[in-house]
């Protein structure tokens, strides 16, 4: 019998004209999360094995989503640069069901004052969430996934303003 395993790993760069610390606040402190992306709060405790819920929107959940959509537990922390994790969609049962999968975000200082924040999310397994987060599902008014959340993070960084979903 022969099986077959597929590994996904999605890998996204991103320079974001911003001190490392910013880009570690604003992924990680729940006043910041809300002001890009889908406008979610996300909950950290910032120790290995510490607890991550990113919570939907007012707009998402008056759409009928569940409070949490995200959750998931903290595996590293070194601030301001490099944040390990675990990461389950939990407000798609589909995609709940194929468990947890591992997000790094990897900062690192540049000249003139950029940063290059690295995504590392390895979906193996999960192939339903591997195209959520690909941006697959856009048309279907799933959002634009990481590529969406880190050009949203990069405008909120560098003008103040973003555009949330």
């Amino acid at each position: 019998m022969n099986t077959m395993t597929e590994t996904t790993t999605q890998v996204y760069n991103v320079y974001i004209k911003a001190a490392p610390q910013a880009i570690w606040d604003a992924i990680t402190r729940p006043e910041w999360t809300e002001r890009f992306g889908y406008g979610g709060r996300s909950e950290y405790d910032l120790r290995p094995g510490g607890a991550y819920r990113g919570l939907t929107s007012e707009e998402m959940r008056a759409q009928g989503a569940p409070e949490v959509a995200v959750d998931g537990e903290v595996i590293e922390a070194d601030p301001p640069r490099k944040l390990v994790q675990t990461w389950r969609m939990v407000m798609n049962s589909d995609m709940a069901e194929e468990g947890f999968t591992r997000l790094t975000y990897e900062i690192v200082e540049r000249d003139g004052g950029v940063s290059k924040l690295t995504v590392v999310h390895e979906l193996e397994g999960a192939p339903g969430t591997a195209g959520l987060l690909a941006g697959e599902m856009e048309d279907q008014g799933a959002g634009g996934g990481w590529s969406f959340v880190l050009s949203s993070l990069k405008t909120l960084l560098e003008t103040g303003d973003s555009f949330v979903h």
